[in-house]
């Protein structure tokens, strides 16, 4: 009866969309499906769902025939509107990760590949939330003393719900299944259709699978991050080519995240040179994809990735100056002038660093979940509990900026000579010639860094390059300093303001003339204003007048 009432009291427009949603499901109309997908659900949710959940899929499944693939479906979107609208508790995470394992043990184990076509941006959906969820599991799951005794009892019990392994096994199987790296690897050596599909086999030639494995590989990208393996989160990535004609590209959201987590990625490798390029990469795009972006549901979610990357651009511009991109680095001054100013004063920027690390790393999550099926191990976990992932990794991230602490002073005082007495400098620096020559060192070291070739193989590859624009060298008690300028990059310049003065103009012209004024008082006709005698001069080009 409960059923029956819960089943009366959904609105009729939301029945009819669950059955031409099924509909489209069932004769694999992508067109359709897309259409339902993008548009039809996120309208009904903010109509009558905003701060509700949907219908249980129990409640809806005489609608479309008790079909069990379309209710994995269903409630793949179910759970994922009460994530990111609503609180779940302890029951919806479990049943997410139950039915998260029914949809992939249907894609993998079935009987050959599935007759089942879905959009693009569903499927990258699908492997975002599923690692979202994983990582929402993990951070509520490390939060002991708020847990009630029944969590406690149930935790114990699944200590294998949302484990890193099966992550990881779901992920990897994909990748398996596809077959995505030899498709990615026969592409690059230029094979024919043919070719490629006599390698991939009768899963890789499906779409379905095709992107879903693409789509993994981004997903261990940032499950490897998350869990702070980050070179072999760069090493998964070493078929994929960072470029604007790779698959990733035609799903925005996942454009995004994988520059972001490549950038953070390179960050923690000490590598802020190639950082510096993937972030000013990606925000470009996003400054030009503005207008599309707007009408995206994912909006909000890829303006505030946006900002985690000017302030990781910031971090990165602190520890190695460059000029890449002006226009990037003044919005990224904008948002965070404050914070940058203080990256260039020492010690004192410290704060800085760590305030602005803390807001733009990613979540990081514990691979090991706290002992919940031993009490007595629990209590101690307790009394005496493991640093927090992100303490670790922001401590190990300071460690780096304490060491580069002189240099920025040190940098000041060579750019304004030449050549310099050792000892003269060591009386700026407040520090004895041995000392002095440490800081140089560091400077130095600092100043140098593996970075990408062009056309390189993997995102791990690169060669030893100088990353700054200061060089010197020591001879006997004489320092000698050489410094390169970089010139304005023209092209670009002409390019961002080509782009405003069209900006400008499309507004203009997009503008409704202004009304016309009219003198309603005069009751006069006005007097024609006399007309200029013939010989006042003659019209020069710019329409004014000779003067004789």
């Amino acid at each position: 009866m409960a059923q029956q009432a819960a089943f009366a009291s959904i609105p009729d427009v939301v029945k009819r969309f669950i059955v031409h949603f099924h509909q489209a499901v069932l004769e694999n109309n992508l067109a359709e499906i897309t259409v339902a997908y993008e548009s039809g659900w996120n309208r009904l949710t903010e109509k009558f769902y905003a701060k509700t959940e949907w219908p249980e899929a129990e409640v809806i499944a005489p609608l479309v025939n008790d079909d069990q693939i379309f209710l994995i479906l269903y409630r793949e979107l179910y759970y994922r509107h009460v994530y990111s609208r609503l609180q779940p508790d302890i029951d919806d995470r479990f049943h997410s990760y139950e039915n998260s394992c029914e949809l992939f043990n249907y894609l993998l184990n079935s009987d050959g590949p599935v007759p089942l076509q879905l959009p693009e941006q569903w499927l990258w959906d699908i492997i975002d939330e599923f690692i979202y969820q994983f990582q929402s599991f993990c951070t509520w799951r490390t939060k002991v003393k708020s847990k009630t005794d029944e969590e406690l009892q149930l935790l114990g019990e699944g200590n294998q719900v949302w484990s890193s392994y099966s992550v990881l096994n779901v992920l990897y199987s994909l990748i398996q299944k596809s077959k995505i790296n030899e498709h990615i690897l026969a592409l690059q050596e230029g094979k024919s259709t043919e070719e490629i599909a006599e390698i991939v086999g009768e899963y890789g030639v499906r779409p379905l699978y095709r992107m879903l494995g693409y789509f993994s590989i981004i997903g261990l990208l940032r499950v490897h991050s998350l869990l702070g393996d980050f070179t072999l989160a760069l090493k998964v990535m070493e078929n994929v080519e960072l470029n604007q004609k790779s698959p990733f590209t035609r799903v925005t959201a996942c454009h995004v995240t994988t520059y972001y987590y490549v950038g953070f990625c390179y960050i923690m490798l000490r590598r802020y040179s190639d950082a510096i390029r993937a972030f000013v990469s990606i925000l470009n795009f996003i400054l030009r994809m503005r207008q599309y972006h707007t009408r995206s549901y994912q909006y909000d979610q890829i303006n505030k990735t946006a900002d985690r990357m000017y302030a990781l651009f910031a971090i990165c511009n602190a520890l190695s100056p460059s000029r890449l991109d002006d226009n990037i680095f003044n919005t990224a001054k904008e948002r965070f002038g404050e914070q940058i100013t203080k990256m260039s004063r020492g010690e004192e920027g410290i704060p800085a660093f760590e305030e602005l690390f803390i807001y733009a790393c990613p979540k990081f999550i514990s691979a090991n979940p706290p002992p919940y099926e031993d009490p007595e191990l629990l209590q101690a976990y307790i009394d005496d509990p493991p640093v927090e992932p992100i303490q670790r990794h922001l401590s190990l991230f300071l460690s780096e900026v304490r060491a580069q602490v002189p240099v920025p002073t040190l940098r000041s005082f060579l750019k304004l000579y030449t050549s310099l007495d050792a000892k003269k400098l060591a009386n700026f620096l407040d520090a004895d010639e041995e000392e002095m020559v440490q800081q140089m060192m560091v400077m130095k070291q600092a100043s140098r860094s593996i970075s990408r070739v062009e056309n390189g193989k993997g995102l791990l590859d690169g060669q030893t390059i100088s990353t700054s624009d200061l060089d010197f060298v020591i001879d006997d008690n004489m320092v000698h300093i050489a410094e390169s300028t970089v010139g304005r990059r023209y092209a670009g310049w002409f390019i961002r303001n080509t782009e405003h003065a069209q900006r400008v103009y499309d507004t203009i012209k997009s503008s409704p003339l202004p009304p016309r004024k009219v003198n309603v008082t005069q009751t006069q006709p006005a007097q024609a204003a006399p007309a200029p005698p013939r010989n006042a001069g003659a019209k020069v080009a710019w329409g004014g007048i000779k003067v004789a």
